[in-house]
């Protein structure tokens, strides 16, 4: 029954009985059988005592996975769905998931094996470490390819390969990147609830918005995708400025000498100007503001840190080279 034909109506088209309909779309017979109880999919029609599908049916199939691969609930895609089918357009709406779920960096994902990632960190081989990084999605297996990875954010790999080479151990790195991304997260999180309130609502008061209001949001995401990561590099370009200079301070004019335990026990105080504890505290939240102040210090003192053992050590090799 499977192919393209006339059906005994008069139309044109491709017909399937269920199980082609299931090879066809990658969806399993049971999987169909329940999204039609749930109203997910249009009546097929009946002819003798089989159900005909056509495109329509296929297409709509595509949809619900790609929504469902979106991170959607069956119950959102099926309002999505019923809004379309009532005539107020999809179109829109999927343009805006589209949006949202596009890239947030202009940066490309890289390939590596396991033998260029021992080779980059010193020709270490530590089974534990890469199945830390798999876990942190640093590194991302490859299906029947045992021995290579998907970098998502090589800039990230570097990062992590230059702490190394600089005397981090690996399960510090990692423990960093666990403790960084939960501030990040809080940041993202409170960003979004900053423009939803301001901006967001007037497109959303609908559910699920109308095809005009969705396209006009989607082009409102694509404006603003960048206004977080831009604000948050300039304030903590600022306060690490601040901190970075008084950190210095501290450790030049004191009579001990430096280590890790007295940053940890002498905290010094320093008054941070008050535009950058209100854009800290938008972005955050206030009962945050403070955790990720502290963190931008440490990751500012740790990037000075390796700029001064990379600007050494290019010394000590010129150094030696003359020698």
């Amino acid at each position: 029954m499977s192919g393209a034909g006339p059906s005994p109506a008069g139309r044109t088209g491709a017909e399937y009985r269920i199980e082609d309909l299931a090879h066809a779309s990658g969806a399993t017979v049971r999987t169909i059988r329940a999204y039609q109880d749930r109203g997910l999919l249009p009546t097929p029609e009946r002819r003798g005592r089989a159900n005909v599908y056509r495109d329509t049916h296929l297409t709509r199939l595509r949809q619900i996975a790609d929504l469902l691969d979106r991170g959607y609930t069956l119950a959102s895609i099926k309002e999505l769905l019923e809004a379309w089918d009532t005539g107020r357009g999809l179109g829109g709406v999927l343009g805006l998931v589209a949006e949202v779920h596009g890239p947030w960096t202009d940066e490309r994902a890289d390939r590596i094996t396991r033998a260029e990632l021992e080779v980059r960190f010193g020709g270490t081989s530590d089974d534990r470490a890469v199945a830390e990084a798999v876990d942190l999605g640093v590194l991302e297996p490859i299906p029947g390819r045992e021995d290579e990875f998907l970098v998502p954010s090589p800039q990230e790999l570097a990062v992590a390969v230059e702490l190394y080479a600089a005397g981090v151990p690996l399960s510090a790195i990692s423990g960093h990147l666990r403790e960084l991304r939960g501030q990040v997260e809080q940041i993202a999180s409170r960003f979004l609830e900053f423009t939803t309130e301001h901006v967001f609502a007037r497109y959303l008061g609908h559910r699920p918005p109308t095809d005009a209001d969705a396209a006009e949001a989607a082009s409102m995401v694509r404006r603003l995708r960048p206004l977080a990561q831009q604000t948050v590099d300039a304030e903590l370009a600022r306060a690490m400025r601040t901190f970075a200079t008084r950190h210095l301070e501290q450790h030049l004019t004191a009579e001990e000498p430096f280590t890790s335990a007295r940053v940890a026990h002498t905290p010094v105080p320093v008054a941070l100007p008050p535009s950058t504890i209100t854009a800290v505290e938008r972005l955050v939240g206030q009962e945050h503001a403070a955790a990720f102040v502290t963190a931008a210090t440490e990751r500012e003192v740790q990037a000075r840190t390796l700029d001064t053992l990379a600007s050494s050590h290019a010394k000590m090799q010129q150094i030696d080279q003359i020698g």
